[in-house]
């Protein structure tokens, strides 16, 4: 067996000939002679699986005389499904890149029989061992990270159908005839068909995930299919499975994604799958996502421009519920000046649901000071929400720690809650799964099958059927809409995690509210359901529309792909004409939601933010999330600030509490909290507000809302009418207060019976 560094001086012309002639197109690769000696590092592992021994195939080279092939055929890998993920090693550095023949190395290169007919076969692909196979993330066909033009196919039905389309989980629009359909489909159905990934890098490819259509009406999915590359588009490798094509194995339905790990990992540009078989009644369809390690390119400026990177020193990795805690005790543990965790109730199957308070003084609500949540993980496979509040807690207390006074200010001016997990059963199905494997719905529900995030009451139409009646507001108020009695009954099929935010919001006088979701890139805002009961779609304002769209876009404009032009649709809504914000209803209406419950129960203003087209990305994506995100989710929170505040107080300077304020104008009022105080959300401008409360006599005040940053101080002192005065006096010396109306009823009976 001989070694690489002994090759030959011929080998060596040959080398020079193939570097010439440019074969295999490796462009910067080959200019630097040194480039496969240079050290790869490994990412974190998408699943870890040591192995004794592994080999990779490299750029096709021509090889030289006098090397030795021993035979081992290649076992085919059965394909994977939705497993349980191990846990991750610790990362390390890989074993470097085999050098071209003709260089110094210290590392041995093995060739079976099979392998050098295959190589001579198939243009003569080298062959390397290492001592452990490395396992890649995704390149980011999910995540939008490889682009449409990085997508060729031989075929396709239509442009809805393009190769553009074929990305895991990516979704079908409503008319599956349109622009937006759920996969790749082949304009034919035969064997030369292919669908093709240009990593624009040498990369090491070591999986491929494959999914069908998606697709309400067809069926239509691969079965099996070869996996090929190439370094530049025209020659191709096959895969081997010993000295045949390996023939891997598909999906059996539509949607449970499917993982065919490689059995060599193959390092190369391109690579092409080629499906070989499908579903009897269906069509060549797929989506798909390949897993890669691109290799180190120190001299090509457009990879290092574009790679994204992160100063923030947190812990960027999926957490389970167990490890969720424990971030939760670390943090606590350095902050605990500012930080409390509690919990708001328990799951169905019993999880608690933590919540963790970011305060000047926490466990108390201070008078004056407003309060604002996070939410994520209603939908539990929704991971990416989780990990950037989990992310965020970690910030906010360092940058504390550190003196920043941005965060300073933040802290001892605002009660931040935040609430990571509000599913925690879904999410432990969507973590069996991994990051890949669950699909597009698993672990969404609870774990009785409840969509947490349409389980509230549907308060809009009692309002809207009260304003149709004209009992607007003496029937039914504008604001703080009663729960009806059937919803809070046992047998409601109402979640217990749905029960425990009501309560948590009923105790706590939130000002503003995000919940965090996933599967998209955009702000919504209330309403959430259309107010014409034959449409699916209908632009839905609140009274507060104009404040609502503010809210929206104060966060999507700071971050960093939302009001991006240039960007692709996550799967078929275009955004990008109200700039990455979008009214609810106007988008897909849903009765009963956390947005429309919370603005019409509640003071507070809801709003749902979508962070990122993967729902539960891999987690090498989050410090890339995590930057896209950070500035949106603290600038999102200052806007707890913006408006009018103030104290409504009777003549003895006492807090009235449940006083309602109102704005002209603005058909929706808020009301105080225990002590008195208020936060009425406004964009800039001068406003007639009025404070009323039972038993007092109504003020009115002239209210300007500035640009900068701060609420506007707007207090009330109010008088006690006459009559309550009079009750005051009589309650005090155990009489009565009597009632005129009645008593001249009476007056006038007495009379009707003298006459008579």
């Amino acid at each position: 067996m001989s070694r690489p560094g002994t090759a030959t001086p011929a080998l060596a012309l040959v080398l020079l000939a193939v570097t010439v002639a440019g074969v295999g197109a490796q462009g910067a690769a080959l200019e630097d002679p040194d480039y496969y000696g240079q050290e790869i590092w490994s990412q974190e592992p998408y699943y870890a699986r040591p192995e004794p021994e592994s080999e990779t195939f490299s750029p096709p080279l021509p090889a030289g005389p006098g090397e030795e092939w021993e035979p081992r055929p290649q076992e085919p890998r059965p394909p994977k499904r939705a497993t349980k993920p191990k846990k991750a090693p610790k990362r390390e550095k890989s074993a470097p890149e085999p050098p071209p023949p003709g260089k110094n190395s210290n590392k041995k290169v093995v060739r079976t029989k099979s392998s050098e007919k295959a190589a001579n076969d198939d243009h003569n692909v080298r062959v390397a061992h290492e001592d452990v196979r490395e396992s890649c993330p995704p390149l980011g066909l999910e995540t939008l990270k490889i682009t449409d033009f990085q997508l060729h196919a031989s075929t396709a039905k239509r442009y809805g159908l393009g190769a553009h389309r074929g990305r895991l989980n990516i979704q079908a629009g409503i008319n599956e005839n349109d622009f937006y359909d759920g996969a790749w489909c082949a304009g034919r159905n035969d064997l030369q068909q292919w669908i093709e990934v240009d990593a624009r890098r040498l990369t090491r490819f070591t999986g491929v995930i494959t999914q069908g259509r998606n697709s309400l009406w067809l069926s239509d999915w691969v079965t099996s299919y070869k996996v090929m590359v190439s370094n530049d588009s025209h020659t191709w490798v096959t895969v081997k499975n010993g000295s045949g094509d390996m023939i891997f194995e598909g999906n059996s339905e539509k949607e449970i994604p499917v993982l065919n790990e490689l059995p060599i990992p193959m390092v190369a540009r391109y690579i092409r799958i080629n499906p070989q078989s499908w579903f009897d009644n269906g069509s060549i369809c797929m989506r798909m996502e390949i897993l890669g390690c691109p290799l180190p390119d120190p001299n090509n400026y457009y990879h290092r421009r574009n790679e994204m990177t992160t100063t923030d020193d947190l812990d960027f990795k999926h957490h389970n519920y167990k490890e969720m805690r424990q971030l939760m005790k670390v943090v606590n543990e350095m902050c605990p000046n500012i930080t409390r965790i509690y919990n708001i109730g328990k799951s169905h199957q019993g999880l608690k649901l933590y919540a963790v308070e970011i305060s000047d003084h926490p466990g108390e609500h201070e008078v004056g000071e407003p309060e604002f949540h996070y939410i994520a993980g209603a939908h539990g496979n929704e991971v990416l929400g989780r990990e950037l509040l989990l992310l965020l807690v970690q910030f906010l207390c360092q940058e504390y720690l550190a003196r920043n006074a941005r965060i300073v200010h933040l802290v001892e001016e605002t009660r931040i809650h935040i609430l990571p997990s509000l599913n925690p059963d879904g999410y432990e199905k969507a973590y069996e799964g991994g990051s890949e494997l669950g699909g597009w719905s698993l672990g969404r529900w609870t774990h009785d099958g409840i969509d947490i995030n349409n389980n509230f009451p549907d308060l809009n139409t009692l309002l809207w059927e009260a304003e149709d009646r004209q009992n607007v507001p003496r029937k039914v108020p504008n604001h703080y809409i009663a729960i009806p009695e059937w919803f809070l009954s046992e047998n409601a099929t109402v979640a217990a995690e749905t029960r425990a935010v009501i309560a948590w919001m009923e105790k706590i006088p939130f000002v503003l509210g995000g919940n965090l979701q996933g599967g998209e890139l955009v702000v919504a805002y209330p309403y959430d359901l259309v107010r014409s009961p034959w449409k699916t779609q209908e632009h839905t304002p609140t009274p507060d529309d104009h404040v609502f769209r503010w809210l929206a876009y104060a966060y999507a404009s700071t971050h960093r792909l939302m009001t991006d032009a240039r960007r692709r649709v996550c799967h078929t809504e275009e955004f990008q004409k109200e700039e990455g914000t979008v009214n609810g209803a106007s988008w897909h209406t849903v009765a009963g939601s956390l947005n429309d419950f919370s603005y019409l129960h509640t003071n507070c203003f809801e709003l749902s933010i979508y962070v990122g087209c993967d729902k539960y990305p891999h987690e090498s994506q989050l410090p890339e999330e995590w930057e896209n995100n950070r500035e949106s989710l603290i600038v999102f929170m200052e806007q707890v600030h913006r408006g009018i505040k103030g104290l409504v107080r009777d003549s003895h300077g006492k807090g009235i509490p449940n006083a309602v304020i109102s704005v002209e104008g603005v058909n929706h009022d808020i009301r105080t909290a225990n002590d008195g105080d208020y936060w009425r959300l406004l964009n800039p401008g001068e406003y007639v507000v009025t404070a009323k409360a039972e038993g007092f006599t109504a003020s009115t005040k002239n209210c300007m809302v500035g640009y900068d940053m701060g609420a506007t101080r707007c207090d009330f002192t109010l008088s006690k009418t006459n009559m309550a005065r009079i009750r005051e006096i009589m309650e005090k010396f155990g009489k009565q207060p009597v009632s005129l109306p009645a008593r001249r009823l009476k007056l006038r009976g007495r009379k009707r019976r003298q006459r008579g």
